[in-house]
């Protein structure tokens, strides 16, 4: 699966990534993405998708869990962070974002963790390079039936971890390659690209234990660390994102 993400540059960096074109935004103002050293779900993202009219690509702050326009209430969204690139096509809470409202989610690094023991030590996995990457992602709109609010969310997928990831899980996000960035937001049969990335085009290593609990999130998560005692007595755990709010709330949260 993927439930925790490095998002941490602005929409300036990662539209220069995408080649978005911000005169042809409708002369709106950037989006106020706050950086995400150790994003969550139930946050909002800057996600990357294709205008159904002029074909640009946008870029836009949208929530993480979807939520598919049938849903009752909010709360099916924290099942649905993922979707499985087996069934993708096919799953009902899918299928439909699948076939018209594909997006990319910029990210700097995803996390996952190692059991040792009795201890879960978090990894962050990125590109080689150093440079942000994209994930495959589905976005969706859903009318709140109390307050008539449209609310966007999204999810990514995740399809069998490659060679370097599966020292870790036997999952991971779908990364869709520079090359194939058009084809996900605009082909008719992007199937074959839900595939896992080649693990010698990236790294990991690993971050401190203060990445298991989605409250913490500044800078320092992104270093590298050697494990030793002190390391280890600061939690050994992993917390659900909704088992404790960030100390920043998701800008749309209201």
């Amino acid at each position: 699966m993927c439930g925790r993400v490095a998002q941490h540059q602005g929409p300036v960096e990662y539209g220069s990534m995408l080649k978005i074109d911000w005169t042809k935004t409708l002369s709106r103002d950037l989006p106020n993405a706050p950086p995400h050293y150790n994003g969550a779900p139930g946050q909002d993202y800057l996600i990357a998708r294709s205008h159904p009219e002029t074909g640009d690509t946008t870029l836009d702050l949208i929530r993480w869990g979807l939520l598919p326009s049938w849903a009752k209430d909010q709360k099916i969204a924290w099942k649905l962070i993922n979707a499985r690139a087996e069934t993708v096509a096919t799953a009902p809470a899918f299928k439909k974002a699948f076939a018209k409202r594909r997006c990319l989610v910029p990210v700097d690094g995803f996390y996952e963790w190692k059991k040792v023991g009795k201890e879960k030590r978090p990894y962050l996995i990125g590109m080689a390079t150093g440079e942000p990457f994209t994930l495959a992602g589905l976005w969706e709109n859903w009318k709140d039936p109390a307050s008539g609010e449209w609310v966007r969310t999204f999810t990514i997928i995740t399809t069998d971890a490659n060679e370097l990831v599966r020292e870790l899980h036997d999952r991971m996000p779908v990364v869709i390659g520079a090359d194939d960035r058009d084809r996900w937001l605009n082909g008719d049969d992007p199937q074959e690209l839900l595939r896992p990335y080649p693990a010698e085009l990236m790294t990991m290593w690993p971050v401190s234990m203060r990445v298991n609990s989605p409250r913490n999130d500044d800078p320092s998560l992104l270093e590298r660390v050697e494990y030793d005692g002190a390391e280890r007595s600061s939690g050994s755990s992993v917390e659900r994102a909704n088992d404790g709010a960030p100390d920043r709330k998701p800008a749309n949260s209201d």
